[in-house]
């Protein structure tokens, strides 16, 4: 997030470079960052002329040379974008020559996503040198909670710890699709709103009562009647909580509790530090640590694979999702 502002703050400044590289498997970041200089690098009455968005599966580095070493029409400088770079991956090494010698008037902008540059090769060395390469990396699911926080007090607005982990229990990791649903939220809640489960459940469509998060604290409880209330709803509705995501957060989970059993440390700030969770949850881990002896937790660890496995259709494949779960439940519950 430093490395964003300060790059950001560069090209407030005017102080420009002739490449700018943003590569990675994070989405988000590269396209923020490259709209941010498409949107203001240029004056609007400049960008006519002088402002040029390609496409990597339409051109080919030859056309991108050619296009940079153009000079700008009564205009100091112009922006040379270039999306879905990434489908230039086998060739993009062609550039180096470019990179080496740059046109001084053109910020030539690549969008290479969910890929690298070879840091050893003579492309990545070359536009190092003389412009930017922003590696923009996945976010850890333990991560996201924070970042949602962050993103909604920039705008006036805060969120409940439950209502963050509902999002990234539904959205996963993708930023992108998360900052969507969060724009949707401002559009009809006023600045400064707490936004609860229940503005979640209105707006998007996450029920606040039946979705992973509650089911991995009715199994944390061991509360039997929640856990198959929920796995009835799941089974109802199987298109929105498909089987293999239940089973990848339940391994998380008692993965998380074996470690908390190791622990010498019990503290609850040392639990949520070790742990990666959000202090607010940490009574939950403690609860179920209580609830699931080290050994009881070893044995659940081994059937979430075995049903991990079935979720994907192996060995399981007339068995519906939903009799799955129920089957998974009274084995983790037993």
């Amino acid at each position: 997030m430093d490395e964003i502002k300060q790059l950001v703050a560069a090209i407030k400044k005017g102080d420009l470079k002739p490449i700018y590289f943003l590569m990675g498997e994070e989405s988000y970041y590269i396209d923020k960052i490259s709209d941010y200089i498409e949107d203001n690098v240029l004056e609007e009455t400049e960008k006519g002329f002088n402002q040029m968005v390609l496409y990597g599966r339409d051109v080919t580095i030859d056309d991108i040379v050619s296009n940079a070493k153009r000079y700008p029409m009564m205009a100091e400088r112009q922006v040379v974008i270039v999306k879905e770079a990434q489908d230039l991956s086998r060739t993009i090494e062609q550039l180096a020559k470019y990179a080496a010698n740059p046109q001084p008037t053109t910020v030539l902008v690549f969008n290479y996503k969910y890929k690298k540059l070879d840091k050893r090769k003579a492309l990545y060395k070359a536009i190092n040198k003389i412009g930017v390469v922003y590696e923009s990396k996945k976010m850890y699911e333990n991560q996201v909670a924070d970042w949602i926080r962050r993103t909604l007090a920039g705008k006036n607005y805060d969120i409940s710890p439950k209502a963050a982990q509902m999002l990234v229990e539904f959205l996963g990791t993708n930023l992108s699709k998360i900052d969507n649903e969060l724009n949707k939220l401002k559009i009809v809640l006023p600045e400064g709103t707490q936004i609860t489960p229940d503005h979640i459940e209105k707006n998007i469509g996450i029920s606040k009562d039946y979705n992973n998060f509650e089911l991995r604290k009715a199994v944390g409880q061991r509360n039997i009647l929640k856990a198959h209330q929920i796995a009835k709803y799941f089974a109802d509705n199987p298109k929105d909580n498909p089987m293999v995501v239940t089973v990848a957060l339940l391994f998380s989970f008692f993965s998380q509790l074996l470690q908390l059993h190791g622990m010498s440390d019990k503290n609850p700030r040392s639990v949520a530090s070790a742990l990666k969770v959000n202090p607010y949850f940490v009574n939950e881990y403690i609860e179920a640590a209580r609830n699931y002896p080290m050994k009881k937790v070893s044995y659940i660890i081994g059937v979430l694979r075995e049903f991990d496995v079935k979720s994907k259709g192996v060995g399981a494949n007339a068995v519906p999702q939903g009799d799955l779960l129920k089957e998974l439940l009274v084995k983790v519950l037993g």
